[in-house]
C-alpha cells in the first residue's frame, strides 16, 4: 500500500489529502484563524464549579467556557496544582521534577468541589475542539506526544499501545522505557515504536522533555488564560502519526510550507526527506492528483459503492449519523439473493470505513445494511467492518449486527464532522443538482452492465453540456470507453434532456434499459 500526502495552501487555510493507492481516505483542514487545537495547553482559572455535573467550567476567553469533568482531572491533579504554585511563587524548582514530592492521588469516584474551587489556577489541555454550541472539552492530565512516546508529567507508570500484539515486544519496550524514564514522569509507548531501539526512544524522550521545560518557563509568568504550549500544526500531527515506510510522496504547493515540512521530515526520518516535493504545475494541486473529483463523488448525500451500482445514503443529525446501504441497480451477481446481499454489504463496509475517516464523523453512527437471514453472513460482515476500520486512528467501538441488519458504531469525536456541499447550480433551471462528475460514474456503471449482456454499437444520449465533456480531449472519455469495451460507442447531444438525464440506444434506435 502506497500513501501520498497532498497539501494545498491558501491564505485562510491549509488542506491535507491522504491518498492510499490513489484513493482519498482522509481530508483535513487547518484554519489559520482557528483558536483551539487538540493538544494545546493553557494556564487558566476555574470560572464555575458545577457539583450537579461533577464538573467545572474553565475561562479560556472564548464564547463558551471550556468543560472539565472530574474524570478528566487525572489522578495526580494535586501534584500538578502543587507544582504550579511552586513555579508561580518564584521559588527555586527543577522542571525535570527530580526533587519533587508528589501529592497523594485523588479518588477515582470523588467530588470535584473537594479538589477545585472557583478561581483556582491550573493547566488544562484541549481534548475536543468546540462543536456546535459546546465549548472545548478539557483535561488536566497533561501529556506531550512525540513520535514514539507520550510523556505524562506527575505520573510514574509505563503503558504500551494495545495495538502492539506481541507480548515479547511489549515486554521489551516496557523494559526499555523503564530504563530511560525520569522520576515523576510516566510514559505511553506508541504503536510506531514497535521494533525501535532504545537510542531512538531516548532521542524522542529528550525532545519531549525539552518541550516540558519550555512550557514551565512560560508558566512562570503566564497570565490566565494564556496558551503555554501549542501543539504542532496539522502537518506535524499527520507526519508524526503516519510517516512510515508506506509513504511514497509528500506534495506541497507552497514554497515556504515546503521548506518547513522538509525540515520537519528530516528531524523525524532523514531518509524520508527526499519524498517531500514542491509542486508548481499549471493545474491546482488537488486537480492534478484527482482529489477534487474524489471530493465531489464522496461528500454528497448519495455515495456510490465502488462502481457496483449499489450506494450509501448518509444523513447527519444533531444526535447521530445514519447510513443506509442500498443495493440500487447492483451488478454484483455471486449466486443466490442471500450471497448477493452479503457481497453488497461487504463492499459497503469498506466504503463506510473510508467515509467515517474522510468526513471525520464522530459520536454515534447507525448503519442500516441490507437484511441478512444467516447468522454466519452477519458475523462475516461484522468481521469485515472491523477489519476495514482497523487502521482508523480515532478510538471506536463496533457492536455486532442486529437481526434487522443494524450495526451501531461509536467513534471518537474531537472536532466537527467535515461537510462539503458538492451540489451545483442547475444550468437549465433554478435550484441545485448533484455534481456532474457523479453522473459519469453512474454512466460507466450502466455502460458496463449493458456491454456485459449485449453486442453491437451503443449510442449514449445526453445533455449537450455533458456531450461536450465526454468528447473533449485525447483520448476522450468516449474513446477510452471504446477501447475498454472493444465496441463502438457514440455520444448523441439531446437539447431536450435535463442536465443530468441520459439514455442508451442500440444501432436501430431502440432504448436499452441497463437494469433489464
Amino acid at each position: 500500500m502506497g500513501i501520498d500526502l497532498i497539501i494545498r495552501s491558501s491564505p485562510s487555510a491549509i488542506d491535507f489529502a491522504i491518498l492510499k493507492d490513489g484513493v482519498l481516505t482522509e481530508l483535513h483542514r487547518e484554519e489559520t484563524s482557528a483558536k483551539f487545537q487538540v493538544g494545546d495547553i493553557y494556564y487558566a482559572k476555574i470560572s464555575k464549579i458545577m457539583p450537579g455535573l461533577n464538573a467545572a467550567f474553565v475561562d479560556l476567553k472564548s464564547k463558551k467556557d471550556g468543560f472539565l469533568h472530574y474524570h478528566d482531572l487525572g489522578s495526580n491533579i494535586r501534584s500538578m496544582l502543587k507544582f504550579i504554585k511552586t513555579v508561580r511563587s518564584g521559588k527555586k524548582y527543577s522542571p525535570l521534577l527530580k526533587d519533587f514530592k508528589p501529592e497523594p492521588p485523588i479518588h477515582k469516584d470523588g467530588k470535584i468541589e473537594k479538589v477545585l474551587q472557583q478561581g483556582h489556577p491550573l493547566l488544562v489541555q484541549i481534548v475536543k475542539e468546540p462543536i456546535s454550541t459546546k465549548g472545548p472539552r478539557l483535561t488536566s492530565e497533561i501529556s506531550l506526544a512525540g513520535r514514539y512516546l507520550v510523556l505524562v508529567p506527575f505520573s510514574d507508570k509505563v503503558y504500551v499501545s494495545t495495538k502492539i500484539e506481541s507480548q515479547a515486544e511489549r515486554n521489551r519496550l516496557k523494559r526499555l522505557a523503564q530504563s530511560i524514564k525520569p522520576k515523576n514522569f510516566g510514559l505511553i509507548i506508541r504503536t510506531v515504536a514497535e521494533g525501535k531501539k532504545v537510542a531512538e526512544l531516548d532521542r524522542d524522550l529528550n525532545h519531549l522533555l525539552e518541550k516540558w521545560i519550555e512550557l514551565t518557563k512560560k508558566l512562570k509568568s503566564a497570565k490566565a488564560p494564556e496558551k503555554v504550549f501549542r501543539e504542532v500544526g496539522k502537518t506535524g500531527l499527520l507526519l508524526r502519526d503516519l510517516l512510515n515506510d508506506d509513504f511514497r510522496s509528500i506534495i506541497v504547493d507552497d514554497k515556504n510550507l515546503y521548506f518547513q515540512i522538509k525540515e520537519l521530515v528530516h528531524k523525524m526520518d532523514p531518509e524520508k526527506e527526499k519524498i517531500v516535493k514542491y509542486y508548481e504545475g499549471p493545474l491546482p494541486v488537488f486537480e492534478k492528483y484527482g482529489i477534487e473529483k474524489q471530493i465531489k463523488t464522496s461528500f454528497g448525500r448519495h455515495v456510490a459503492i465502488n462502481k457496483t451500482g449499489a450506494y450509501l445514503v448518509i444523513e447527519h443529525t444533531e444526535a447521530m449519523h445514519v447510513i443506509d446501504v442500498n443495493s440500487g441497480t447492483s451488478n454484483i451477481k455471486t449466486g443466490d439473493q442471500a450471497s448477493n446481499a452479503l457481497q453488497v454489504n461487504l463492499e459497503a463496509a469498506k466504503e463506510i470505513a473510508r467515509q467515517l475517516r474522510l468526513r471525520d464523523m464522530g459520536g454515534i453512527i447507525v448503519v442500516d445494511f441490507i437484511d441478512m437471514q444467516k447468522n454466519e453472513h452477519r458475523q462475516k460482515l461484522y468481521e469485515a467492518l472491523r477489519e476495514a476500520m482497523s487502521d482508523d486512528r480515532a478510538k471506536h467501538k463496533i457492536l455486532p449486527p442486529t437481526k434487522f441488519g443494524l450495526i451501531q458504531i461509536t467513534r471518537q469525536r474531537v472536532r466537527p464532522a467535515r461537510q462539503i456541499n458538492t451540489s451545483e447550480p442547475d444550468p437549465n433551471a433554478g435550484g441545485k443538482v448533484e455534481a456532474p462528475v457523479t453522473l459519469i460514474n453512474k454512466i460507466e456503471v450502466d455502460l458496463q452492465r449493458i456491454t456485459d449482456r449485449t453486442k453491437g454499437k451503443i449510442i449514449l444520449a445526453v445533455h449537450p453540456f455533458v456531450a461536450a465533456f465526454l468528447n473533449k480531449g485525447f483520448p476522450s472519455w468516449k474513446w477510452r470507453q471504446r477501447f475498454k469495451h472493444k465496441r463502438r460507442i457514440d455520444i448523441q447531444p439531446r437539447h431536450g434532456f435535463r442536465y443530468l438525464e441520459y439514455k442508451f440506444f442500440d444501432r436501430d434506435g431502440n432504448e436499452i434499459d441497463p437494469n433489464d
